[in-house]
């Protein structure tokens, strides 16, 4: 992917230069003068709001889509990755595997604008002697992974995520196990006689219902970041989402969803089905359960579509794209380095040397 301006110009009112979003101050600034560009969230974008999911999903509205500006789109053949850029903006390398191979991405129709945003808060400074410390402590990567200056390539990006709201009525039905004991009588290894107790398990059927409401439930729309990583630093505080504002996006990467909406909604009811059965199963009764069977119905439910900060780093050793992720509003961090051979080997010799030092130890007993 590549590197992905703001959609819309942002000018210094001091020097004419292109005014960035600065996390620290939390103000536009410009990168060559300092000069901080105050400006407000455009009226026209209104509250942030839940959109119908049914609705939307037979057709969404022409208004609620479209990035509000020129935009040009293109894709990564390697990763899969789909950027949005000023027009005017040369293509470079994709930020998310380092492929140059991009190319112009033809929609069938506009995206879904996204109705809200966090803001970044974590600073590059801090991003990267967060990244710093965190490769120190990493025993197992190679010594020559460390002397690298890796840290020189942390980007921040706005991601998509989807977010859904639904109310669920969940009937359920299971056999609840009780647990009871007896005592048995047995001869231990010398003759001796002994007794023990024995645990069983009586079943009985048991039911219920749950009802939830599940508010803000996340679901990545990225290729470009691995999903597992993203679990990692989540939670995205979205009580602080923000109305959407290209000012926010001033000097950031962007990333244009991949996984759409109908897919995001299934996505959505798997996870939420996952909790539901984690409920209804904390509900039996007794000791323990089997033949759990859930029966959810969902209603009321909403989405939204909103961008999420977080700082990037992938590099490439050896044949694979590794990644860094860390959440530009919490600092909560996650990521993916590679191991020395020989050290895993260094470390499971030690294991052995400790064992066998063990068991000579145990049989001079």
């Amino acid at each position: 992917m590549p590197d992905v301006t703001a959609v819309e110009k942002f000018p210094c009112a001091a020097c004419g230069a292109q005014a960035e979003w600065n996390p620290a101050r939390q103000l536009l600034v410009c990168p060559f003068c300092g000069t901080a560009t105050p400006f407000r969230v455009d009226a026209t974008t209104g509250a942030i709001v839940e959109l119908d999911l049914v609705k939307a999903l037979r057709e969404l509205p022409d208004d609620q889509r479209g990035w509000e500006t020129a935009r040009r789109t293109v894709q990564c053949r390697s990763c899969k990755a789909v950027s949005v850029f000023d027009p005017e903006r040369v293509g470079q390398n994709c930020d998310f595997c380092g492929s140059p191979a991009l190319v112009d991405y033809e929609e069938i129709k506009a995206p879904i604008r996204p109705q809200s945003l966090l803001p970044f808060k974590v600073t590059e400074p801090q991003v990267r002697e967060q990244i710093r410390k965190w490769y120190a402590g990493k025993w197992l990567a190679p010594n020559a992974l460390k002397r690298r200056a890796l840290v020189d390539r942390v980007h921040g990006v706005y991601i998509p995520y989807w977010t859904f709201d639904a109310h669920v009525v969940c009937p359920w039905e299971a056999e609840a196990g009780h647990y009871y004991y007896t005592t048995e009588r047995y001869r231990d290894n010398k003759g001796h006689n002994q007794t023990r107790q024995v645990r069983h398990v009586r079943w009985e059927p048991a039911s219920g219902e749950v009802r939830h409401f599940f508010d803000d439930e996340p679901v990545p729309g990225t290729h470009g970041v691995s999903h597992s990583l993203l679990s990692e630093v989540e939670p995205f505080p979205t009580a602080e989402l923000v109305p959407y504002d290209r000012g926010f996006l001033s000097g950031f990467v962007i990333e244009h969803y991949q996984v759409v909406l109908v897919e995001a909604a299934q996505n959505s009811v798997a996870g939420m089905t996952r909790k539901l059965r984690d409920m209804c199963a904390a509900e039996v009764p007794g000791d323990t359960h089997r033949n759990l069977q859930i029966h959810p119905t969902f209603s009321g439910q909403t989405f939204k579509h909103i961008l999420v900060p977080i700082w990037l780093l992938s590099y490439t050793y050896g044949a694979k794209v590794y990644q860094v992720v860390v959440n530009g509003y919490t600092a909560a961090m996650a990521g993916e380095y590679p191991k020395s051979p020989w050290k895993i080997a260094l470390l499971v010799l030690v294991a052995i040397v400790i064992a066998l030092i063990v068991l000579v130890i145990m049989s001079q007993e």
